[in-house]
């Protein structure tokens, strides 16, 4: 009996894909917008990167527009006009960041050496040769803020989220337009409730709870926004089989509905943490920017990277400046990696283990 060859299956076709002559045409525009723009500058008053900018983008309208229309009409010319705009919009977005990550590392890794998380500047001055100290004391100090602050703002900001999703009482609307109306609260304006609530009337004295505690207030709407728009992601049926089984609605929620929320959960916790990582305002009004190691949040001041990048700026030698600048490229870092966890946390599908 023979049996007949199968005949290999062909890959699917993708007409919206860009073609060679695409990508040549596209090439083509882009060389001539730089040409355009480089002589209408070198013939016109126009100086600065942003004329270039600004007459390059024109003259890749136009030159477009006109091929587009001359090969296929007007709709696929003014298409082409709204790709252009949309590019442009998506580069001037882009382009800030890249300066901003590009300009951190071009001036803060001529400041990093190992003493740098080695030492702490309690026997230095933030004038001294960069290789004497070291910012130990506050990644110490960021890392137990940010700890006492998640502490307190996790658990209230989830079970904010359940109450608005899962409970639906009477309550809802205010907390949910409470929420919102704290999510844009100025750090500062936390930093003076915690100055004016706790530190004059209570503990008359700076140390790292407070801290904690302004860091947690400026948490909280993060974490229970995010972990609202998580839970609302759960599909309606694991409730119903939940309340099905017998399960009360409190067992439903906290054996089912965040058991299947829960690497969305830990998602909004990390920005939370990246949301309040990088903070300045209320640290330098209540922790006091402490240059040596301290582990007790309840007594002393306590530094941290912001306050450390602020005195470093402050001292105005070059020496610490670039202190200031390799401890900005330190927090952007561990504010990247929270970021970066976050997002391949949110990539996976809610529920799934």
């Amino acid at each position: 009996m023979t049996t007949l060859a199968q005949a290999p299956i062909a890959k699917p076709q993708k007409p919206w894909a860009a073609t060679y002559k695409d990508r040549g045409k596209t090439a083509g525009i882009f060389v001539a917008s730089m040409a355009v723009s480089y002589a209408v500058v070198a013939a016109t008053p126009l100086k600065g990167k942003l004329a270039y900018a600004a007459i390059f983008f024109a003259t890749y309208i136009v030159i477009d527009f006109v091929i587009n229309f001359a090969k296929a009409g007007r709709p696929a010319a003014v298409d082409a006009v709204f790709r252009a705009f949309v590019t442009m919009m998506v580069a001037m977005a882009i382009t800030p960041i890249i300066s901003i990550l590009v300009t951190v590392w071009i001036r803060g890794h001529h400041g990093l050496h190992w003493t740098l998380f080695t030492k702490d500047m309690h026997s230095n001055a933030y004038t001294d040769a960069v290789p004497q100290g070291g910012l130990l004391h506050a990644i110490i100090g960021t890392f137990l803020l940010v700890l006492f602050a998640m502490i307190i703002s996790v658990p209230i900001g989830i079970l904010t989220a359940i109450y608005l999703t899962e409970i639906r009482g009477k309550f809802t609307r205010p907390i949910s337009f409470l929420v919102q109306a704290m999510s844009g609260v100025p750090s500062i304006v936390a930093g003076l409730f915690i100055y004016a609530a706790i530190l004059l009337p209570l503990t008359k004295k700076l140390n790292g709870f407070e801290g904690s505690l302004a860091l947690a207030i400026l948490m909280i709407p993060t974490v229970a926004r995010t972990s609202e728009e998580v839970l609302k992601l759960i599909p309606g049926d694991l409730r119903e089989a939940g309340v099905a089984l017998g399960g009360t609605q409190w067992r439903s929620v906290a054996m089912v509905v965040v058991p299947a929320a829960r690497s969305g959960l830990i998602t909004a916790m990390i920005l939370g943490v990246a949301r309040v990582a990088g903070e300045t305002a209320p640290l330098l009004l209540l922790t006091g920017g402490s240059g040596t190691k301290n582990f007790n949040m309840f007594n002393n001041s306590m530094g941290s990277l912001p306050s450390y990048i602020w005195q470093s700026f402050g001292a105005g030698t070059p020496e610490s400046i670039t202190r200031a600048w390799a401890g900005i490229l330190v927090l952007l870092v561990i504010v990247v990696v929270l970021f970066t966890a976050a997002r391949t946390l949110g990539n996976r599908k809610v529920g799934k283990k």
